[in-house]
């Protein structure tokens, strides 16, 4: 394999085991504010518990997340040089961003949060508790912003020419508020949402199933499936809101996820299917009219297809790998919706507990949301192709001079064995604390009190 493909898979194979964490770190964050705060407004030491034993779970996500995301960075440098001097000025000024306004305040109260419970009062845990989580959630936008920027860009102007030109920044809020930013840091949200809440779902229906920690268990699926829930629906929102800003964005990319050639009104929406790219034909079943209505919400509307679009085929991306992704995170994220429904509709029923085969699929249900991460991040990256900046920079101008094959696949390999060996660790390390469970110490009182906490205490 050439050297853009060897960068390509190496960078996506990287960015992927990283995606793992940060989604999980966001919604776990989420859950402790909300399990904290029940603590403090109700007094109930199992909230107590549960925010105590989730923190830890929270803790092994992050430390595993900042340390697989530090090595994108470098090879922004190493694979990807001229690609980095052409965006330096804006992917920089996000990357600043986030490491002062998002970073910073995350780790500067993560010891509180993990080693305040008994030395800091409640309520000064709880605002670190709060504080993490935000700092957390602007990790990811920053991020965001700056991946949005590439797909849509704007507030820049072009500096220099030939190997020399870059991008420079003529609006700040007009980079950061870009034509998807908001649609995309809303989808990223709500996936992280969901990846955190399904993981206390999980984790809770595996103790209900050995009948271990049921107190605990019950309260923590409670939460869990409330967030999920909520996420789950928002997602589908988000998603909808999504979409249209692809399709008035990028048509090709649009087309790409529905493998649709022909410019056409009343286009269908297919449901599943395989894209014959070479010769430009798609079957599976289909709804009438529905991406249309999707697309502009009325299905006398056209839809743009890639032979209007893209007429060169050189400027399309991988079609049916782009469909086929696209369509996987849809599928599971109505799946997810059925998963979260049945939960809650149970919960309330009061026999959700006696149902073992519901039990199971929301052990399983944890799979869900980074499947569907997963995919939604390649459908987003590949269907952009052969641009790495929309419609200014291609994928393969942005590589490295210097860089050889040779180089990239020894380097790829290495990175798979320590992220094999790290993955690993992760697996270990989360199984010894599920399989440990919470403190029932954590049941009593924690925390310095005030003296009318002390009269209640």
């Amino acid at each position: 394999m050439d050297v853009l493909t060897l960068s390509r898979i190496q960078f996506g194979l990287t960015i992927s085991f990283h995606y793992i964490y940060p989604p999980l770190s966001i919604g776990l964050g989420v859950v402790l504010v909300l399990m904290e705060g029940m603590w403090l407004r109700t007094g109930k030491t199992i909230y107590h518990q549960m925010a105590r034993f989730w923190t830890k779970v929270f803790a092994l996500t992050f430390s595993i997340g900042v340390a697989t995301g530090i090595v994108m960075e470098f090879e922004f440098g190493t694979n990807w040089a001229t690609y980095s001097r052409y965006v330096g000025d804006v992917f920089g000024s996000a990357l600043a961003a986030e490491g002062i306004f998002a970073f910073f305040l995350e780790s500067g109260f993560l010891a509180l949060l993990l080693f305040g419970w008994d030395r800091v009062g409640r309520k000064l845990h709880f605002f670190a508790t709060c504080m993490v989580c935000l700092g957390a959630h602007f990790s990811a936008i920053w991020i965001v912003v700056a991946n949005s920027w590439m797909q849509t860009p704007a507030g820049f102007h072009i500096v220099g020419e030939g190997m020399k030109a870059r991008a420079e920044i003529t609006d700040f809020w007009a980079m950061v508020f870009n034509p998807s930013s908001m649609d995309r840091l809303f989808h990223t949200l709500c996936g992280a949402w969901q990846a955190g809440a399904f993981l206390v779902v999980s984790v809770s229906a595996w103790y209900l199933l050995k009948q271990k920690h049921e107190a605990f268990a019950k309260a923590s699926m409670r939460v869990g499936l409330a967030v999920g829930l909520v996420a789950s629906l928002l997602q589908l929102l988000s998603g909808h809101g999504s979409a249209q800003g692809v399709a008035r964005n990028q048509p090709v990319k649009l087309a790409a996820f529905e493998g649709l050639y022909e410019t056409t009104t009343h286009a269908p929406l297919t449901l599943f299917g395989w894209v014959d790219e070479k010769n430009e034909k798609i079957t599976g079943p289909a709804v009438p009219g529905m991406l249309s209505f999707l697309a502009h919400n009325d299905t006398a509307l056209p839809v743009t297809g890639l032979r209007q679009a893209a007429p060169d085929k050189n400027d399309r991306p991988p079609v049916n790998f782009t469909f086929q992704m696209f369509h996987l995170m849809v599928g599971i994220g109505f799946g997810m919706i059925a998963v979260a429904l049945f939960g809650a509709f149970f919960y309330w029923q009061g026999v959700l507990f006696r149902k073992r085969w519901m039990l199971w699929l929301l052990v399983l249900s944890v799979l869900g949301p980074q499947l569907a991460n997963q995919a939604g991040w390649f459908a987003a990256e590949v269907g952009r192709q052969p641009w790495i900046v929309y419609g200014w920079l291609r994928t393969s101008e942005g590589l490295s001079a210097v860089v050889k094959a040779n180089m990239v696949l020894t380097s790829m390999i290495l990175f798979t064995a320590v992220y094999m060996l790290l993955f690993a660790v992760f697996v270990y390390l989360l199984n010894d604390k599920i399989q440990h469970g919470p403190d029932e110490a954590d049941l009593a009182p924690s925390g310095k009190l005030s003296p009318p906490e002390r009269k209640r205490a």
